[in-house]
């Protein structure tokens, strides 16, 4: 799993601004929305997480298509790197996954969207990259926008074989606002279990936001520290992406 904020400043911000705001990317919180029908979302994205001494993370693409009514198709393609007296890079394993939302909400109603997103990970990867082996992570996740906010979150479980690994629940809430609209903020707090016997668990926070510079182009971000074993989980984590939607 990738994890992504420090500066609590920009919430401020959330407070004094009055689109639908960001929801889904850049957080590790998902949410429940699909690409319209017949539309795509790619995202050109980096993403990484420092430790003592060496920066992990990826690149790469992220290509979602509105298949049909409530259902996106995504392909995950990334590049992964490790920095520490050098840096090696190699492929990553590719991500095939596919949303259905299933509930909806409506005004008057505390009913939030519900969707369903499973994904798998196929062992695409250069060697002493990914897993070595299929994965599958099973999560449903929720929205309820407010006006201006959006509070999303839900979570799921890994299915995560092979050697001294371990299968694991990811969670997350997030809340963000429109400021304008062409810009959202928000944060999220997270938490992952630990995925091999030799890790810890994760849990973080992350702000970020979303500026759309052009009719079909965004610009997101994401940062934020690790809370838990931060030397071993990660001091802190970030995550930048283009967006384009057409």
């Amino acid at each position: 799993m990738i994890v992504r904020l420090r500066g609590w400043v920009p919430i401020a911000a959330l407070l004094l601004a009055s689109a639908p705001a960001i929801a889904g990317p850049p957080f590790v919180t998902d949410d429940p929305e699909p690409t319209d029908t017949g539309h795509w979302e790619n995202y050109g994205f980096v993403a990484g997480t420092h430790f003592p001494g060496e920066t992990d993370g990826e690149a790469g693409l992220d290509i979602n298509y509105g298949a049909a009514h409530d259902l996106q198709l995504t392909v995950g393609v990334p590049l992964e790197y490790e920095h520490r007296r050098g840096t090696h890079v190699g492929f990553g394993d590719l991500e095939l996954g596919a949303k259905y939302r299933f509930l909806y909400q409506s005004e008057g109603s505390l009913l939030p969207d519900v969707a369903f997103f499973p994904s798998l990970s196929v062992p695409t990867a250069t060697r002493g990259f990914g897993g070595g082996r299929v994965s599958a992570f099973l999560p449903l996740w929720a929205q309820k926008d407010f006006g201006k906010w959006s509070l999303f979150g839900g979570g799921g479980y890994t299915i995560n074989p092979g050697r001294d690994a371990r299968n694991f629940w990811l969670e997350g809430i997030a809340l963000s606002r429109a400021i304008t609209d062409a810009v959202s903020l928000g944060a999220e707090i997270y938490h992952q279990g630990r995925d091999s016997v030799d890790e810890t668990a994760i849990t973080g926070i992350n702000v970020g936001g979303a500026y759309r510079f052009a009719k079909h182009w965004s610009l997101l971000g994401s940062a934020g520290p690790g809370l838990e074993h931060p030397r071993r989980s990660g001091r802190y984590s970030f995550y930048m992406a283009l967006k384009a939607d057409y």
